[in-house]
């Protein structure tokens, strides 16, 4: 078996869920339903079996705009976990200050199809210019055509705008493929930041992914200072079985040749962009 470097201390897994449990925490109506919960025990278990010492919770969308599943994981590790908000365009700063001082630092938003249609991009960047004073950014998740699409938009942001999962990008339509292209020349715009997570989710062939890992390389290579990684536990709405969790650990390496390149990637660029170093309070509403 191929062995790959330790992980440097302080690595951070920027994109992972809590779901549930829903006697607490009751999913959304009209949301997807998790096969299974994932409460923030299961998950915090994981990332230290893993090595894995920072953490950014996404809220996910089958709890819709109710974070408390979020801020409670977040508040159980104030020092080293922070969260990612779903939030309505509307919500009053003062809910903001509020999740800002609880440990949130963006807020995400979807377009993929299968989580309904996405909310308007000129309420979103609205949103993104009272996030500003907290030093929050915008999360995006969407099909490989809102590259091309919102692109232009997108620059407008007030505040850094984070790709998730490389784009979602097809990795059987060659590096030279339009979106993966446009995602290029966002990045080249230094308010951009990517997820070099999803490799599981972009690939054609399956384990060991590497039909996707180029992308990734690539991003990595060039965009050193602005890539994040996370392994997106527990992998909802995945298309195919469900990666192995010491694997993608493994594609680090790959994706990150150099010690240089995963001290950015897990430590350095989190830090930047999340804040760490700003303990979270557990603030009631």
């Amino acid at each position: 078996m191929r062995s790959t470097p330790p992980l440097p201390a302080g690595a951070c897994n920027a994109h992972c869920h809590v779901f549930g449990p829903p006697d607490r925490f009751p999913y959304a109506a009209g949301a997807f339903q998790p096969a299974a919960d994932a409460p923030k025990e299961a998950l915090f278990a994981l990332n230290d079996r893993l090595g894995l010492q920072r953490c950014v919770v996404v809220q996910s969308a089958c709890h819709g705009f109710d974070n408390r599943a979020t801020e409670d994981a977040v508040a159980a590790r104030p020092h080293s976990y922070r969260g990612i908000a779903l939030l309505p365009t509307d919500v009053p700063d003062a809910e903001l200050r509020r999740l800002d001082a609880a440990g949130f630092r963006g807020v995400r938003f979807n377009y993929m199809a299968h989580l309904g249609g996405g909310t308007p991009i000129d309420q979103v960047l609205a949103l993104a210019g009272r996030l500003a004073p907290l030093g929050w950014h915008l999360q995006i998740h969407g099909d490989p055509a809102l590259l091309t699409d919102l692109g232009p938009a997108l620059r407008r942001s007030p505040v850094p705008v984070v790709i998730d999962h490389i784009g979602r990008v097809d990795a059987a339509a060659g590096l030279q493929q339009p979106a993966f292209v446009a995602l290029q020349r966002l990045m080249d715009d230094e308010r951009f930041w990517v997820k070099v997570s999803g490799c599981d989710r972009i690939t054609r062939q399956g384990p060991p992914y590497d039909d996707a890992l180029p992308f990734a390389q690539a991003l990595v290579q060039a965009h050193g200072d602005r890539v994040l990684w996370g392994n997106d536990w527990p992998h909802p709405n995945h298309a195919g079985p469900l990666p192995v969790e010491e694997a993608l650990v493994a594609l680090i390496d790959r994706i990150a040749p150099t010690a240089d390149a995963r001290q950015r990637l897990l430590v350095d660029n989190p830090q930047r962009l999340y804040r760490f170093d700003e303990q979270a309070q557990q603030v009631n509403p």
